[in-house]
């Protein structure tokens, strides 16, 4: 995460270690087994508060380490008529983020996870409108099926 923003980024200053800026109510949404692989975390609902009060805000964005990619975790309600509602959200942040993070970095998942019971039907349009708009719903909890793939050679050191 810290090294996708730029150095002037005043998000610098909000990013934790680990997944630190993760509310501790909504760290059981990600697998006890992946929440080691995030070095970083911002809450950039907070963050843009002041800059953006009256705007949709993305929850979280988290730094892969073992990918070095960022991802963005939005623990929403997961009903049918809040789609549009995160799709708004993933836009916003985009946007948001445009000034802070460096040429050539963005972030490259967008998770929605449900912040409580699952009444979000699977139907072909939903899981459409969320596909074309690069936002994956992942149910409960973020596995790590849903962490970008590591290449196999990455860390190791060549012969």
């Amino acid at each position: 995460m810290r090294q996708a923003l730029r150095s002037e980024s005043s998000l610098q200053t909000d990013v934790n270690d680990g997944i630190g800026a993760v509310r501790k109510a909504y760290r059981t949404h990600l697998a006890k087994d992946t929440r080691a692989m995030f070095g970083d975390s911002l809450d950039l609902d907070s963050a843009l508060q002041r800059a953006h009060p009256g705007q949709s805000r993305w929850d979280y964005l988290l730094g892969h380490s073992p990918s070095q990619q960022v991802l963005g975790l939005e623990p929403h309600s997961a009903k049918e008529d809040q789609v549009s509602t995160v799709i708004r959200k993933r836009r916003a942040a985009k946007q948001q983020l445009a000034s802070h993070l460096k040429n050539g970095k963005r972030v490259t998942r967008w998770l929605w996870v449900a912040s409580g019971k699952v009444q979000l039907a699977d139907t072909e349009r939903a899981r459409r409108r969320l596909d074309e708009n690069g936002i994956e719903f992942v149910g409960k909890q973020v596995k790590e099926k849903h962490l970008p793939a590591v290449p196999p050679n990455r860390g190791r050191k060549r012969r």
